[in-house]
């Protein structure tokens, strides 16, 4: 058998063993990888998700965090995982703006992972603290641009809260943070004046009124706020700053695998109790193709590259 021919049949072979996985898939657990924390919105989805999958595809889907590193360490090891099915990724919006904030990753995104489907969005809420004269964005960049500098705004470094609030082009100064905790803590004490937080750690000082909610970052009016207008509603045409995330697999993930984890996904997501949960965090289920979804991430990391160079911000 020449060079040539024993590749091709070592292609052939190789193809074939692949098939034969994917229509055997799953015969053993599946982990489904959380890049960050517990208790944010990745790791929420990700339980959410895992009963229902775990009940469709017939072996156990167990969620595991591997925090750190921006969420890139977890991130990087799923993307040099076999790509067999088994070694899941629930990630997002903070990936896809790491791919220009960060100066070197060890993983591309957009190549090295497969995406399966979009899973949920999650916009946030633009709140001031109460004793700021300002009840809507138009008073608010008025007032900024009065005293330029003088206002301060908080929110995680390179996050969509901090670039979100860098497409405003708010003249005010940014105080960076660790967290999504200590952000409200600090605006509902007074020690910054404006943040764009998400919805679960703001709703309930919002409705208690230790914190005034003057928009929302979606493209629509959230059913837990009716009344507080979108930014686009607000004077800033076309403004849309989504938190989301999806399921990825290991690229060269067989596409029969991928398409059954697309449909168990979805089917989880259908299910009105999950509906339900994400609703109550501000979330909207949000399902898609393969293909959709991965047209959102490379549109996605284009349109954060060009705010975080805008920005000047980068980390290492």
């Amino acid at each position: 058998m020449t060079t040539t021919a024993r590749c091709i049949f070592g292609f052939i072979v190789g193809a074939c063993a692949l098939h034969a996985a994917a229509q055997d898939y799953p015969h053993k657990p599946v982990r489904m990888i959380v890049p960050l924390a517990p208790g944010g919105g990745a790791d929420l989805l990700a339980r959410f998700v895992s009963p229902g999958l775990t009940e469709s595809l017939g072996k156990p889907v167990v969620v595991e965090n591997r925090a750190g590193g921006g969420g890139h360490i977890g991130s990087d090891f799923v993307a040099k995982s076999a790509p067999d099915g088994y070694t899941l990724l629930m990630a997002g919006i903070p990936q896809a703006i790491g791919m220009s904030l960060y100066k070197k990753l060890p993983y591309d995104m957009a190549k090295d992972l497969a995406p399966v489907i979009q899973a949920a969005t999650f916009p946030s809420i633009i709140a001031v603290h109460p004793s700021l004269p300002v009840k809507s964005i138009r008073e608010l960049l008025a007032l900024a641009g009065s005293r330029p500098g003088q206002l301060n705004y908080g929110a995680n470094t390179g996050s969509p809260n901090h670039l979100g609030m860098e497409l405003l082009n708010v003249k005010m100064t940014f105080i960076p943070y660790k967290g999504a905790g200590p952000v409200v803590t600090d605006l509902i004490a007074g020690h910054i004046q404006v943040a764009s937080v998400g919805f679960p750690g703001s709703l309930p000082f919002v409705q208690a009124g230790r914190l005034r909610a003057i928009a929302v970052t979606g493209t629509t009016r959230s059913p837990l706020l009716p009344g507080v207008p979108t930014v686009g509603e607000s004077g800033v045409p076309g403004y849309q700053v989504t938190s989301w995330y999806g399921m990825f697999a290991p690229a060269g993930t067989p596409r029969d695998i991928v398409l059954k984890l697309n449909a168990g996904t979805a089917a989880a997501l259908k299910n009105p109790d999950a509906a339900v949960k994400l609703a109550a965090l501000g979330a909207e289920v949000a399902i898609t193709t393969p293909e959709e979804f991965g047209r959102i991430v490379r549109d996605e990391i284009s349109k954060w590259a060009a705010v975080v160079k805008s920005s000047g911000v980068t980390l290492e």
